[in-house]
């Protein structure tokens, strides 16, 4: 049976319609991946399916006792306390209750006898202990940090610690990857290819939508449509319903105005008497008015400044320390105009402090850093803090003018936000409706409309759609100008950047030829960082000794166990990928289901054992 099921649910919010007679059936252990543009409703999906809010019409279906968890798009301004009261909280009041006890009893003796009463008297489910350490356990966290003084991706980790500590039946994801370095992606990864619970989840990061997705569904214009298999086989599948629409609507537009040819002759019309025909015009006219069209592609341009000197930036020697802790030791680099440098590293690693002391905002503990000539710099912010959530969205890009200039172009404001796909209603409403999408696309609005010609851009990718983010490489990879990219999203490096930054631990920072896949087959092996499981790592021998006959005749039948799985999985991977899969019976889909689970641990299991005979 369906763990959820949604029946030609319709709901409305304002004046849009976001689902119109939508169909879903979300199966036990299934991943799918959700997509869409941005304000299409994919959040406020994923809210109905959480009884969080109501519909308008059709029915939902539930399964006995299904419980549901969900990880919401944006962290909480307003939690607080510990991270174990954090992810206690997730239990409800028994939970709270817990975290309260054991916060309280530390202080025993000062509080008021009152307080001790009560403290006493506090009815705690000691059993809920078990299931909060193990949460802490799997994440990697320490339970007494201040939940506050925790990064942004330390904080999502947190929250997901919140849901998981649930034990859902189906777990809800929005943009999970959001402030996660590129290590803690990957290990979030590898953990929901392995969770036993159903995924419904939302995400920009194609990498990660490749790896983990057994189904695709796309919401788009109120419409939920299925695409089985991987993210190519979407595209793919996308380009060609896009086409057969586009030809039915051209078919039809035709028709109809023929029709309208017709019925425009007047007297010659009437004289036919032919009042079917009249009446079918008038369904051809309902139909047309009812025809949601397809939403235009957001229309990107940067206004550009003069050219910058050759040089842009020039820094010798650079080092820095926090607190003791070395951020930066001796790093040196040479930026030239029309460089594209990316910068990767772990939350809290010092990216944000590099890019002050290139700037010449922070100064170095030693070193020195040379600014060109002739730079206008423009700023992406990931927080969105340069955003007023009161003003409108117009007057948080027009500061005090109606017009905005680009490359020679003047614009008026509301036609400069069109081209990012904000209408004009919207464009004079409130930031603080926005969706995060939305927010994002209004950043680059406001970051384009200033004459630059160097970017910096901190997480630039975070919350955009699909299509939004292809332009976005498109446009960066064009760009005349120098950029520098704080990101952690690896196809996003792969695809735009010439250079990587990556900072490799105790203020180890090096500048690597590429992208992201260029930086792994690179970088230091002695520099990379330990895995983010609690597993030691097998240490390499400093003299390397040719492996045992024995040694090696097991590595071998491991490799053959191994290829033996791919294969397998393999076949599993075309089985499922098939559209006539998901006509099977859900108890056969699940088989199926099941059998990949089983192989992708057996696998794990085999891999990690070859690792252990090769070291």
């Amino acid at each position: 049976m369906a763990l959820v099921t949604l029946r030609e649910v319709s709901l409305h919010q304002g004046t849009s319609l976001l689902l119109d007679q939508v169909n879903l059936s979300i199966e036990p252990r299934e991943r799918i991946a959700l997509i869409g543009r941005n304000g299409m409703g994919k959040s406020t999906l994923m809210k109905l399916i959480q009884r969080e809010v109501p519909f308008d019409n059709g029915e939902v279906l539930y399964q006995n006792n299904l419980h549901i968890a969900r990880l919401e798009q944006e962290v909480p301004r307003d939690m607080q306390g510990t991270i174990f009261s954090v992810i206690a909280g997730g239990l409800g009041q028994a939970g709270q209750n817990l975290a309260d006890y054991l916060s309280l009893s530390t202080c025993f003796e000062t509080l008021t006898p009152k307080e001790q009463t009560q403290l006493e008297n506090l009815h705690v489910d000691w059993s809920l202990q078990a299931k909060i350490d193990k949460v802490l356990s799997t994440l990697d966290l320490q339970s007494d940090v201040d939940f506050i003084s925790l990064s942004g991706g330390m904080k999502r980790r947190v929250l997901l610690g919140r849901a998981l500590v649930q034990d859902p039946d189906l777990l809800l994801l929005d943009e999970p990857t959001n402030h996660l370095d590129i290590e803690s992606i990957v290990w979030l990864e590898k953990f929901l290819l392995n969770y036993p619970a159903a995924l419904l989840f939302i995400t920009h990061d194609r990498a990660l939508l490749q790896k983990l997705a057994t189904r695709i569904i796309e919401l788009d214009r109120g419409q939920l449509t299925s695409f089985p298999g991987d993210y190519p086989t979407y595209l793919a599948r996308k380009a060609a319903l896009l086409e057969t629409e586009a030809k039915h609507n051209a078919l039809f537009d035709k028709k109809l105005a023929a029709e309208e040819v017709w019925i425009r002759q007047g007297i010659k019309a009437r004289r036919t008497r032919n009042e079917g025909r009249v009446r079918a015009l008038e369904r051809l006219r309902a139909e047309r008015k009812q025809r949601r069209e397809q939403i235009g592609q957001v229309q990107l341009a940067v206004a550009m400044a003069e050219r910058s000197g050759q040089l842009v930036l020039e820094a010798q020697h650079l080092s820095y320390r926090f607190q003791n802790r070395p951020l930066i030791e001796d790093f040196s680099i040479v930026i030239e105009r029309g460089d594209k440098i990316g910068i990767l590293g772990p939350n809290g690693c010092g990216k944000s402090t590099l890019l002050k002391l290139l700037l010449g905002q922070l100064k170095p503990d030693s070193g020195s850093v040379r600014l060109g000539t002739q730079l206008n710099i423009a700023y992406f912010d990931q927080l969105r803090e340069s955003l007023n959530p009161i003003q409108s969205v117009a007057d948080n890009v027009m500061e005090g003018s109606t017009t905005i200039e680009i490359n020679g172009e003047k614009k008026h404001i509301i036609s400069y936000l069109q081209d990012f796909l904000f209408t004009p209603d919207r464009a004079r409403g409130p930031v603080k409706v926005l969706s995060g999408g939305e927010r994002n696309r209004l950043l680059l609005a406001k970051l384009f409309a200033k004459p630059s010609n160097m970017l910096i851009m901190d997480e630039p990718t975070n919350d955009l759609d699909m299509e939004t983010l292809d332009l976005l490489e498109e446009l960066l990879t064009d760009y005349q100008g120098t950029l520098i990219v704080v990101s952690h999203d690896r196809e996003f490096l792969n695809r735009v950047v010439t250079s990587t930054i990556a900072f490799e631990g105790e203020g180890r920072v090096y500048e690597y030829v590429g992208g992201y896949d260029d930086w792994l087959t690179q970088r230091r092996p002695s520099m990379v960082a330990p895995p983010l499981s609690k597993k030691p790592h097998p240490k390499s021998s400093p003299i390397q000794t040719k492996p045992s006959q024995k040694v090696q005749f097991q590595q071998k039948a491991l490799e053959a166990e191994i290829t033996k799985l791919e294969a397998e999985q393999a076949h599993l991977h075309q089985l499922i990928a098939d559209p006539e899969f998901y006509n099977l019976p859900p108890h056969a889909q699940q088989v199926r289901f099941d059998e990949m689970t089983q192989i992708e641990h057996q696998l794990q299991c085999l891999i990690d054992q070859w690792e252990t005979l090769a070291t």
